[in-house]
């Protein structure tokens, strides 16, 4: 290991023990707001189990509401996770190594955030064994909970193999017993010789290549669970890749979001550098642009066809509370951010840069949530024969009920990053210091 790579390793290792301490007293704080949230959004289901779904906004009309939304929207976060990173190291791509983990974190909560949302859905999550025991292979449910299951193990399989060499560097240079002797457990005694380094990257190689198709066969599923429903707006060929841009779009977004965060909390400026931040602005206009793209073509093949129930389900989506959200979503959360990346990417200085990606960022997920939502409610209240006719008025709004479960989720999702972060290395050292070693630190973009 050369000079260089040896100062970059104990400063590191000096700077993950700092971000390991729970001392503070805004991490105290932090968590504690989140564990309020997280235990209003219990108390609130708990009172759903116990009354029902009458307590929600949704009915016999509307039975998808805001809890398939939340479901649509972790399973995307969670694409741009393992999916990024996975691609980056197939492709080589030097600067990734600081940002990996943070990656492979973000696929693994949010799935674990996601999934549960469709059984909260459901009303009888007593019965959700039924799917198994019952299910048949042409429905698209089934396909589902195969594809998210298989997505979670692997996820969590792939995050674990990728953090083996930093337990091993971190096992005898953390402070706390107990985290010592987790650390001692996972490394599985690994000890960073050339053997054990070359069948770690085969094996970090072979899950990439498997982790790929598998993140993409997932959100296309979920695509198909609308595609296939003979419902106005959704049964469209396009929606398994729009659905699957979308994906990749919000959770780079999320990344970026917290790669910012981070590095203003722990102080991980010399590891997560405007090289990073740069490279991955790059990627969010060609993605900003490409869903777009789809999403014109989405609205516009509705609205030229001027097939009757589609032109009703536009009507719906352009005019009043839809039609608010549908313009917020094209002005501020698709337009405006794309501006924004480009003012960045193509900005010399940095002062103010990360404040102006951080805005775009969370603008960008504000939309895709909108986005997710007129997916599923406006469609839910455009049927085939006009419920009007029937003297029928079809309505939705979201509950207290609702909102407190969603904000628990999102809750939840950032104390288990929280403390993700808190336990271990949230940046792979490993992967910097062979970076260095193997293609020099410019290339890697950390600062010595």
């Amino acid at each position: 290991m050369s000079d260089l790579a040896k100062k970059v390793e104990h400063q590191s290792i000096i700077d993950m023990n700092e971000s390991f301490r729970m001392d503070g007293k805004g991490f105290k704080l932090w968590v504690g707001f989140l564990l309020v949230i997280i235990l209003v959004a219990m108390a609130a289901y708990i009172y759903q189990l116990t009354s029902g779904l009458r307590v929600t906004g949704m009915g016999n009309y509307v039975s998808w509401g805001m809890y398939m939304t939340n479901f649509v929207f972790f399973i995307g976060i969670s694409h741009a996770g393992t999916l990024i990173s996975a691609i980056l190291r197939v492709t080589g791509a030097p600067w990734r190594r600081p940002i990996t983990r943070m990656a492979e974190a973000i696929t693994l909560f949010a799935l674990m955030i996601g999934a549960p949302m469709v059984m909260i859905d459901m009303g009888r999550p007593d019965r959700v064994w039924h799917v198994f025991a019952y299910g048949r292979l042409n429905s698209p449910i089934l396909w589902d909970i195969l594809s998210i299951t298989t997505y979670v193990s692997g996820s969590l399989m792939y995050l674990y193999v990728a953090l083996i060499p930093d337990l091993a560097i971190f096992v005898d240079k953390v402070k706390a017993p107990w985290q010592r002797k987790l650390f001692q457990k996972l490394s599985l005694g690994y000890k960073n010789t050339p053997e054990q380094e070359k069948i770690l990257n085969k094996a970090l190689g072979a899950m990439c290549i498997v982790i790929i198709p598998v993140a993409i066969s997932v959100h296309t599923v979920v695509s198909w669970i609308f595609s296939m429903t003979l419902r106005p707006g959704w049964h469209s060929t396009i929606f398994g890749p729009y659905f699957v841009v979308g994906a990749i779009f919000s959770g780079t977004a999320a990344i970026i979001t917290a790669m910012i965060v981070f590095r203003w909390a722990y102080g991980l400026k010399k590891y997560l550098t405007m090289v990073h931040f740069k490279a991955l602005g790059k990627l969010m206009i060609a993605l900003n642009a490409l869903y777009i793209y789809f999403t014109v073509s989405e609205y516009l093949t509705i609205w030229y066809g001027r097939h009757e129930v589609d032109h009703r389900l536009m009507e719906v989506i352009t005019s009043g509370i839809y039609g608010k959200m549908w313009f917020f979503m094209w002005a501020f959360c698709l337009f405006l951010p794309l501006a924004l990346t480009v003012w960045f990417v193509m900005k010399k200085t940095e002062k103010y840069s990360l404040t102006i990606m951080m805005v775009a960022t969370i603008l960008i997920n504000i939309g895709m949530y909108i986005k997710r939502y007129l997916i599923i409610v406006p469609t839910m209240m455009t049927t085939y024969i006009p419920a009007e006719a029937a003297g029928v008025k079809i309505s939705y709004m979201p509950t207290v009920i609702e909102w407190s479960i969603t904000f628990g989720g999102l809750a939840m999702f950032m104390l288990l990053y929280t403390m993700f972060s808190k336990i271990f290395p949230i940046i792979s050292v490993f992967e910097i210091i062979e970076g260095i070693h193997q293609e020099g630190i410019e290339k890697v973009g950390v600062e010595a």
